[in-house]
């Protein structure tokens, strides 16, 4: 199997991926065409049927497996699959453990080191809301360290959320160390907690795609919700402190136009707001450059950038 990682530009393809979305469209001249992303355990590729309606093209949906033929090209600085040919596999053909995006971090070492910081946290409240989510609750730990981060931007794979939550938690550790302002135990909580509302927003692999409650509510409000519902079992919890924690939370995006209710009004929120935004960005740096072919060019615009990018020199 070639996987998508090792494709270059100017190669033709001839394989089985996993169909994670497909979607019909119109060109500008009247013409349908689709939409297809393609997935194996590397990473993702959008691909192109120009002639959804040949006999080349048999019917298939999104989740299916699928034998494809094509040629590879390069789309604003990003690799594309020109599809020439579709054949939909039959159980039996492929190894669905192929097709699943997986951290190249090993998820046990990175959950014995994300519960290393939750055993730092000394304040009594805190160290037991978070212990009652990482530690005492068996079926959450279990489901956050192979849940994705997002369905597609970032860390959108298997372990993502673990991986971004550690980077996030180890930024916060290295803030705390040089702004005494800071909360520790306040912001290593916030860090471990701000995403597991994705938990909930988006579904687990194949289908990492939006859940009803994904589109509605959206993780910031659910994961706020979660911590919560906990709170109210912990007697006598402080409620300075429960407000202060699900102000980082609901405040981590930084910025109302970037989905979050509120913006960062106590130091620890600030500190959590870089923290997601660095790992998450310099995380999509990695993932787009990994994309690029290896070529040292400049890539032309990136959207999630708005700036044209490329590698820097050695």
């Amino acid at each position: 199997m070639k996987y998508i990682e090792t494709l270059r530009e100017g190669e033709r393809v001839a394989d089985i991926y996993l169909c994670k979305f497909k979607q019909s469209a119109m060109t500008k001249n009247g013409k349908p065409y689709e939409t297809v992303i393609l997935q194996d355990k590397t990473g993702t590729i959008d691909a192109k049927i120009w002639d959804p309606n040949s006999q080349g093209i048999d019917d298939f949906e999104a989740l299916d497996y699928i034998e494809v033929m094509g040629d590879i090209i390069s789309f604003n600085g990003i690799l594309q699959l020109n599809v020439k040919r579709i054949r939909k596999c039959r159980e039996g053909e492929y190894d669905p453990k192929d097709f699943l995006p997986v951290s190249t971090k090993d998820i046990g070492e990175m959950y014995a080191e994300l519960t290393g910081y939750v055993n730092k946290i000394k304040n009594e409240y805190l160290s037991k809301l978070v212990n009652s989510f990482f530690i005492d609750d068996e079926e959450f730990a279990k489901a956050f360290q192979y849940h994705s981060a997002a369905k597609s931007v970032h860390h959108g794979f298997v372990g993502g959320l673990l991986e971004h939550t550690l980077g996030v938690v180890k930024l916060c550790d290295f803030y705390s160390k040089n702004y005494p302002i800071l909360n520790r135990d306040l912001l290593f909580s916030a860090a471990l907690f701000h995403d597991i509302g994705k938990m909930k927003e988006i579904s687990r692999f194949p289908e990492n795609d939006y859940t009803d409650d994904g589109q509605l509510l959206g993780h910031i409000m659910i994961g706020t919700m979660q911590v919560a519902e906990r709170i109210g079992t912990i007697p006598d919890f402080p409620a300075k402190l429960s407000s202060e924690l699900q102000h980082c939370i609901l405040s981590h995006h930084g910025e109302l136009e970037f989905g979050s209710p509120k913006k960062p009004a106590i130091p620890e929120a600030l500190a959590l707001n870089f923290a997601d935004n660095t790992d998450a960005k310099l995380q999509t740096m990695t993932e787009v450059l990994g994309s690029s072919d290896g070529k040292p060019e400049w890539l032309g615009y990136n959207r999630l950038f708005e700036s044209n990018i490329r590698k820097s020199s050695l």
